[in-house]
C-alpha cells in the first residue's frame, strides 16, 4: 500500500473513533501519517506520541502481518512520547 492508502484506511478507523491525543508514524524518507482527533493527515506534525517505523513494516502492521508487541522488541518499530497513545492504535483498525 502507498502512504497515501494507509492514511485513508486510518481516516475510515478515525471516522468511526476519533482519538483525544495525536499519533504520528514516522516512515523517514517515506513520509510521515499524523492522526489528530478526527483527522489522518501526511505531514510530519507534533504529536503526543511517534512511532517510528519503515513504510513497509506500516503495512504489515496494518494488515495484521506484523504483531506490534514483537515488531517492538527486535528494534522494527520505534516509540518516543505517550506510549499509552500508542497502545489505542488497535481501535483504529478494526
Amino acid at each position: 500500500m502507498t502512504l497515501e492508502e494507509i492514511r485513508a484506511r486510518f481516516q475510515r478507523g478515525l471516522d468511526k473513533r476519533p482519538i483525544a491525543e495525536s499519533l504520528k508514524f514516522d516512515c523517514g524518507d517515506d513520509g510521515a501519517i499524523t492522526l489528530d482527533g478526527r483527522e489522518a493527515r501526511l505531514a510530519d506534525d507534533p504529536a503526543d506520541c511517534t512511532i517510528r517505523i519503515s513504510r513497509d513494516n506500516l503495512d504489515r502492521l496494518i494488515h495484521g502481518k506484523l504483531n506490534p508487541m514483537t515488531a517492538f522488541a527486535m528494534g522494527k518499530i520505534k516509540v518516543s512520547g505517550d506510549m499509552s497513545v500508542a497502545m489505542k492504535l488497535a481501535s483504529l483498525l478494526k
